[in-house]
């Protein structure tokens, strides 16, 4: 295994966005001239809004989980968590600690007029849309589908009322779900072409450095990304550490319904997880994340948790490139993944 690359400070502010603008921003889609516009989903079962950006400050209001809030403002707390320290303003209500809040936006989408053979990706674009187990809004829910999360559109129905509804194929069950189709965009093939084509396949690299919590990418051995992570821990039931050694980027799903273990003891059932570049045949992965957005320290069950933007980054740039119009990719030619 390659020894890491010890960068500069120039070219860790420039690849991890931590200039003046850059950390307070990274989090978020949109410059600060836009933050209006900017939404956040809470995530965890409730969260505190301070007086000010600090877990000492004067609890002021309390949200609870799918609350939608606005944000008008990203800052950096004081000393604690030490690990994140990004904090957002909620209006003038106060702030809210960014680990338990999504960073999302609502565009109304335009359904299309029909879907491909063998269907098209797809990817939420409103904070959350409940998927039914039949056609219409009197279905009963299957899944809560949340913003950014990808999916397999395989048709387009209309309910008694009118109204659009995407059929979804659930890949880990599957079977059929129906969603709002004014509430999913269709990913148009030029968007998943691959990331640096022209760099031959054996100069690309990945490091994923557990005791910083970072993915870093490198071309030749010249650094080109570098995202935050939250890598495997322990938890009560077991040690899900992230593995360590030499990997590869072997199969690659751009959509991905996981589900294990017992929901009421560190189980998961997420449908949806966008961008997945599996490393290891027992399912650890690159993907992205909608159940937290608090990256730098382990807290996952073994996989390399990233945001949506980083983790498709990722997945368009190594290999196998992932066909457009197919599901997945599994080849051994692919891109080498150093976890270290």
């Amino acid at each position: 295994m390659q020894s890491p690359k010890n960068l500069s400070r120039r070219e860790f502010l420039k690849l991890s966005g931590v200039g003046l603008g850059g950390l307070l921003l990274s989090p978020l889609e949109k410059p600060a001239a836009n933050l209006k516009h900017q939404q956040g989903r809470v995530i965890y079962d409730h969260i505190a809004v301070y007086d000010r950006p600090s877990l000492s400050g004067q609890v002021v209001k309390q949200y609870w989980e799918d609350s939608i809030v606005s944000i008008t403002e990203v800052t950096i707390g004081d000393e604690e968590p030490d690990y994140n320290r990004i904090w957002y303003r909620l209006y003038q209500e106060g702030y809210a600690h960014s680990g338990g809040i999504q960073p999302v936006l609502t565009r109304i989408q335009t359904p299309a007029t029909e879907i491909p053979p063998g269907g098209q990706l797809a990817e939420v674009t409103v904070p959350y849309t409940d998927a039914r187990w039949s056609l219409g809004s009197g279905s009963l829910v299957a899944y809560r589908f949340y913003y950014e999360t990808t999916h397999w559109v395989i048709g387009l129905e209309y309910a008694t009322d009118g109204t659009p509804w995407y059929r979804i194929l659930d890949d880990k069950w599957e079977l059929s779900l129906f969603a709002p189709a004014h509430h999913i965009r269709l990913i148009p093939h030029q968007e998943l072409a691959l990331i640096s084509p022209n760099v031959p396949p054996e100069a690309k690299r990945i490091e994923v450095r557990t005791h910083e919590q970072v993915v870093i990418a490198f071309e030749w051995d010249r650094p080109v990304f570098m995202a935050r992570a939250a890598t495997g821990a322990e938890f009560s039931n077991g040690k899900f550490f992230t593995p360590p050694g030499r990997h590869t980027t072997f199969h690659k799903r751009p959509s991905r319904h996981m589900a294990a273990g017992n929901l009421a003891r560190n189980g998961y059932d997420l449908p949806g997880i966008p961008w997945v570049s599996y490393i290891t045949e027992s399912g650890i992965a690159f993907h992205g994340t909608y159940w937290h957005n608090d990256y730098g320290r382990p807290r996952s069950h073994g996989c390399i948790n990233l945001t949506s933007q980083a983790a498709k980054w990722v997945f368009l740039w190594t290999l196998p490139n992932v066909n457009p119009s197919e599901q997945l990719a599994y080849d051994e030619f692919a891109t080498n993944v150093d976890v270290i």
